[in-house]
């Protein structure tokens, strides 16, 4: 390793901490980034990089009417002249401006291959080509006119506009989506004519609300259609603040295919995503069996979307097929709202919806007084010169005379004439066949008509009221060339309520029912066989572990387990573990407390009921249906303290309830005496001395109490029998049990 060169003793350096360096060259970046880069300004909507696009090709004068050239040359003047940030930066964002897909009102004419919505790109610049669009051509509307800023380019060697005119509202419009350092935007597109009709109507009633504009504007408006179906006090609360989001869903139809068949058809998918990775998706969820409904997935897509779903069978439900699809792919998509602009082309803030159209219009009426000064300058400047040449028609033979004669004619005309230098130069400039008396009439007429102009300008100039008025025609003429009426300006997509999925088990419509067998060990281990297994001797379980219990289930179910602290987990059997190996322990998919054990498991019947019973004999009804829970802490059922724990839980199908404590007394007594509860305590179901309770169960009192004993045959006690001395009320002490009760003191 070398040793560290010394810096030269010339006197010329200067010590930084290392801090404020990086902090001084690191916020430069930053506010590079969010003003130079990622953030549109509020005022028209646009980027640099695209105000740079555009405002090149008008240089090379692409106008929506001129001839096509290559995207190559523009390419290559943007980023010569104003953005020297590399060639392919540069057409990738003009590329996004001509792609209908991509931009609801495109700013780019192009011709070529400009890529697709499948996802495939643009072919290379030297390939296509553009022009500027009519939308375009409102953005630069009267930018020769001073109608707004100017300022020096990356060198100085030329200008840029700092923002365009801006005639057509592009920032709500075309949207925007940037990241930046610490801040992002993403604002969705909009209708245009929508648009026009709410700024129109907050010109004439300026302290308008967010909420009060969505009498016009609805919602966005994507390119590629689509249904929103976000609720509408959500829309509204993020149009109200400038943040929040938009559900949109693919639309689609059922289409008949005779003999009953039919298919579901998607004409519009939602806004952004690409069809090609849409249906590769699907196909994946497709291969991997996690959509049971849906049978086959096609594109017939031309130039419009068509995309084929077919079912599995012809009873497929198609609403629950679909909604399967909405909830596992992309034909369901968020499109997120963060209206962050510049604000004046400095400040970035998030903005409500009634601020943005604020700022596009006070921003036209800035352009409106700029142009209008620049035509009064252009009105004088004429007048002047007319005025000059009307006095030479007075004398026109002395004019002649002056200039034949005098070495100095100029000096000699403004002499005799009293002309200005401005003036003098234009008669002398003026050719000597114009200077006839239809010339002079022409003259007269023009002088005429650029003073009641002028008179007209200066008016619009002192009042308010009159440059309001003018702004409100311009934005009407917008919106007649691009209302609802015109193809362009057709709303595409349209608002429902999401149908109502409360009583749908996505579970049943996502996985593919298959008979399983779920194994649980003795030390909470859980898998899953394939098929129904009734001999489940022959089971292998880790170390000294046995098997606990088995039971029969679908993938489609949901499995209740009850832990010793009263809580019921839920599992869904699709999850679980294959049966190939030893399992997972449960703890690894709940959020069990250590000192807690797996006290039972069953499958989820959705209307049944169970009973729950603790060790100290305390117990109570409960509907399995309250007991399912979506998240890892299960649901707490069983309220138990002390030394108490959560020892039973079996089906409650019946009118009486046995239970049998650890002293061997059993008791018998109807189930109504018992609580339905969702989560307590419970009452006292058989009183101890000593001990607990060992078992219980539900039965019905008609059909006798049955147990199994330790050689598998059925006893059963009549209800004449019961009535000798089992059957009492709850909470008694019960007697020793009948002849033939197991000696583990449990009914199975």
């Amino acid at each position: 390793m070398g040793k560290p060169v010394n810096p030269p003793s010339d006197g010329e350096i200067e010590s930084v901490a290392l801090k404020s360096a990086l902090e001084e060259r690191y916020l430069a970046y930053a506010l590079s980034t969010i003003m130079h880069r990622a953030l549109p300004d509020a005022r028209d909507g646009l980027k640099p990089v695209h105000r740079r696009i555009l405002y090149g090709m008008q240089l090379l004068r692409l106008a929506p009417n001129s001839a096509f050239k290559k995207s190559a040359k523009v390419v290559g003047d943007v980023m010569g002249s104003f953005h020297p940030h590399g060639d392919q930066a540069i057409y990738d964002a003009l590329v996004r401006l001509a792609q209908d897909f991509a931009s609801r009102y495109p700013l780019v004419d192009g011709q070529g291959n400009f890529g697709n919505i499948d996802g495939d790109g643009a072919a290379a610049y030297r390939y296509t080509e553009a022009r500027l669009t009519a939308v375009a051509g409102l953005l630069l509307e009267g930018i020769d006119e001073d109608a707004v800023d100017f300022r020096a380019n990356y060198d100085g060697s030329t200008d840029e506009p700092s923002v365009l005119p801006a005639a057509f509202p592009n920032l709500l419009a075309n949207g925007s989506q940037g990241i930046a350092v610490g801040m992002a935007t993403s604002i969705p597109p909009h209708n245009a004519g929508e648009l026009c009709d709410a700024a129109l109507y907050l010109i004439e009633h300026p302290d308008t609300s967010s909420d009060q504009l969505l009498t016009f504007v609805p919602g966005p408006d994507f390119p590629t259609g689509g249904i929103i179906v976000e609720r509408k006090e959500m829309i509204a609360e993020a149009y109200r603040t400038g943040r929040g989001g938009f559900r949109v869903r693919a639309r689609w139809e059922k289409e008949d295919g005779g003999r009953g068949s039919w298919a579901a058809v998607i004409t519009e998918i939602p806004y952004g995503i690409q069809k090609a990775r849409l249906i590769e998706k699907i196909a994946e969820l497709l291969q991997e069996r996690k959509l049971p409904l849906v049978g086959d997935i096609r594109d017939e897509s031309a130039e419009d979307v068509r995309v084929v779903i077919e079912p599995r069978a012809r009873n497929v439900d198609p609403v629950l097929m679909m909604e399967s699809l909405f909830k596992l792919s992309d034909l369901e998509s968020r499109v997120p709202l963060n209206m962050n602009v510049l604000m004046g082309g400095t400040v970035p803030r998030v903005i409500s919806l009634a601020e943005a159209l604020r700022a596009w219009l006070d921003h036209r009426r800035e352009v409106l007084l700029r142009r209008s000064r620049h035509r009064l300058g252009k009105i004088e400047h004429r007048l002047e010169i007319l005025g000059g040449l009307l006095i030479i028609y007075l004398d026109l033979d002395r004019v002649i005379q002056i200039i034949r004669e005098e070495d100095e004619p100029k000096q000699e005309l403004m002499r005799v004439f009293e002309l200005t230098e401005l003036q003098a130069n234009a008669i002398l400039d003026t050719r000597l066949r114009a200077l006839r008396k239809l010339e002079e009439m022409e003259l007269k007429r023009e002088f005429d008509e650029l003073t009641e102009e002028k008179r007209q300008t200066e008016a619009l100039l002192e009042s308010e009221t009159k440059q309001w008025k003018v702004v409100a025609k311009q934005i009407r003429d917008v919106r007649k060339a691009f209302g609802a009426e015109t193809t362009l300006g057709k709303r595409r997509t349209s608002f429902a309520d999401a149908p109502d999925t409360s009583d749908i088990d996505f579970t049943q419509a996502m996985v593919e029912r298959e008979p399983i067998t779920v194994i649980v060990s003795k030390k909470g281990w859980i898998r899953a066989l394939k098929g129904h297994q009734n001999d489940l001797g022959n089971l292998q379980f880790k170390g000294d572990d046995a098997l606990a219990f088995g039971f029969h289930a679908q993938t489609t179910s949901k499995i209740l387990t009850l832990a010793s602290n009263g809580r019921v987990f839920t599992l869904d059997a699709a999850k679980l573990p294959g049966g190939r190996g030893f399992g997972d322990p449960i703890r690894l998919m709940v959020d069990l407390e250590e000192d807690a054990e797996i006290v039972t498991a069953f499958v989820h019947e959705p209307g049944t009921k169970v009973l729950l019973v603790a060790s100290d004999g305390r117990g109570f009804v409960a509907p399995t249906d309250q007991l399912v829970a979506n998240t890892r802490k299960g649901k707490l059922a069983l309220n138990v303290d002390g030394k108490a724990k959560a020892v039973i839980c079996t089906p409650a199908a019946g009118d009486h309830i046995a239970i049998v404590g650890e002293n061997r007394k059993l008791l018998a007594f109807p189930i109504d005496q018992v609580p339905e509860m969702t989560r307590g305590k419970g009452v006292r179901l058989q009183r101890y001395k000593d001990g607990g309770v060992s078992d219980a169960k539900v039965f019905t009192l008609a059909e006798g109490l049955t147990w199994l004993d330790t050689s598998g045959r059925t006893w059963t006690v009549t209800p004449e029998d019961l009535a000798g001395g089992w059957l009492g009320n709850r909470a008694e002490a019960g007697r020793l049990p009948p002849k033939g009760f197991p000696k583990t003191n449990r009914f199975s």
